[in-house]
């Protein structure tokens, strides 16, 4: 039996849950957008559990930097970009668009954080887009969510940055717990805290909530989340 998953990212943790379940299953997963004609990134036979995959043929990928645009290296994380047959050949009708995703190298800029490692399977960290900016640190809440849903008394999560006057963004959790659980905010407070680099604490508070809003292919809907937040900090004031 084979399974494949797409859309939004598997963590390592989520995978692990479904292989404990469905034991005989070959999990993997891809990568791809609509800009790159569904594919770029695919896991074979060898797949790294969380990893997005290897290559397809013919097709080239690097990481840069998100502030210099300068290739990095084996396990640094930047914008993930990507080059092959695939790739579009613009958006219709808007050549602006165009030339703010693609570059003159061909290279098409995804929008996505990443790294690969030395075996040169990739892994996605989050889109650029949604990094959390703590003091000049760019924190990606995949990360946290990943942490959070590896505690045994969390079935689900999602986290957001939250604007302080201070840091600029601080993180905040909202959280699924197990029925019946007796877990508290500040158990997972601590939980994360001993799991991360000091920036990346959950300053802005664990919001316990029945479910995480989702779209139909399963991503986060951070954007109703940060609605309730705002609405919840005006209310405050």
């Amino acid at each position: 039996m084979a399974g494949s998953s797409g859309a939004a990212a598997l963590s390592a943790n989520l995978a692990e849950k479904v292989q404990e379940k469905i034991p005989n299953l070959l999990l993997r997963q891809g990568y791809g957008l609509t800009e790159c004609s569904v594919a770029a990134l695919v896991a074979g036979l060898e797949w790294k559990v969380g990893s997005v995959g290897t290559l397809l043929p013919n097709t080239e990928a690097k990481i840069i930097d998100l502030k210099t645009g300068q290739p990095l290296g084996v396990n640094q994380e930047g914008e993930l970009c990507i080059r092959g047959p695939q790739i579009m050949k613009g958006y219709l009708n808007n050549p602006e668009a165009t030339k703010n995703t693609i570059d003159n190298e061909g290279w098409l800029h995804t929008g996505d954080v990443g790294r690969y490692d030395e075996d040169q399977h990739f892994w996605l960290v989050d889109r650029v887009k949604e990094l959390i900016k703590y003091k000049g640190f760019q924190v990606p809440p995949a990360e946290l969510e990943n942490v959070l849903l590896s505690h045994p008394a969390v079935t689900d999560a999602a986290v957001i940055g939250l604007p302080d006057q201070a840091a600029g963004e601080i993180p905040r959790a909202y959280v699924v717990p197990v029925p019946g659980s007796s877990v508290t905010v500040d158990d997972i407070e601590k939980f994360v805290s001993e799991r991360v680099a000091p920036y990346k604490k959950l300053r802005g508070g664990v919001v316990f909530t029945d479910r995480i809003p989702k779209s139909q292919s399963g991503k986060i809907l951070r954007r109703e989340l940060k609605h309730h937040a705002m609405d919840e900090l005006k209310a405050k004031l």
